[in-house]
């Protein structure tokens, strides 16, 4: 079995490596950070830095891989906050650049991942592809209101994955794809909402990491897009 772990600089990435590393199995990362990963606990990983997620990275990337040996894919981009972006409590903090900022992350990254490495695919592989969503990217689940960039960069990502199942039904037929929603983890992601996190409901990197292999592990090669939560509990869309 062999696990590609992409954007592998996030807590929970790095959660999903350790774990992937205890065991035999090969392990692949692609960043743009590769630092953690020159622990010496990695001793028979491959490592690919990328400066950037640009399409022609990716696509570079992509290239130095063989596609059909792989079993898992975790794609873990993901940006809520950084210097010049933050969650918007109400509509007037609405700022275009920052929008565009968090939809490229969250949604235009992680696709392109995915159309680069499905397009090398033969039909008989068989490889779980999983993405890190969000709860707050579900309209039904919509109580709250707010964080206009973030929740719309989920739901986007929900759907264009969607669509993509639909599509690798027919052409890439044993290939899995699951949106995640890993509840709150500590992390630096995390770190500014952390107060408002119930008690119990603050996860470890690898609580969330354990529980996403387990998922991704039981998964079934239907076709479909799941969207899960870290219990694998069936999410609205």
């Amino acid at each position: 079995m062999t696990t590609l772990i992409i954007g592998a600089n996030s807590e929970i990435a790095k959660g999903i490596a350790i774990n992937v590393n205890q065991t035999n199995e090969r392990l692949i990362i692609i960043s743009r950070n590769i630092e953690f990963y020159n622990d010496p606990i990695f001793k028979d990983i491959t490592i690919i830095e990328t400066s950037s997620y640009h399409e022609s990275h990716i696509k570079a990337a992509v290239k130095e891989l063989n596609v059909d040996t792989l079993s898992r894919v975790f794609i873990c981009h993901g940006l809520l906050h950084d210097d010049t972006s933050y969650p918007e409590k109400k509509l007037s903090e609405f700022d275009p650049t920052s929008f565009l900022n968090i939809l490229n992350a969250n949604t235009l990254t992680p696709l392109l991942w995915l159309k680069h490495l499905t397009t090398q695919m033969n039909h008989k592989n068989e490889c779980k592809f999983v993405f890190l969503s969000a709860r707050v990217g579900s309209i039904t689940d919509n109580k709250l209101g707010g964080w206009y960039s973030y929740r719309s960069s989920k739901a986007a990502l929900n759907m264009l994955l969607k669509s993509a199942a639909i599509e690798l039904k027919r052409t890439v037929k044993n290939v899995k794809l699951i949106a995640f929603h890993p509840g709150t983890t500590d992390s630096p992601l995390s770190k500014p909402f952390q107060k408002n996190v119930p008690k119990g409901k603050l996860f470890t990197r690898d609580f969330v990491a354990s529980a996403l292999i387990d998922i991704t592990n039981k998964a079934q090669l239907d076709g479909e897009l799941s969207f899960v939560d870290w219990q694998g509990e069936t999410i609205d869309w």
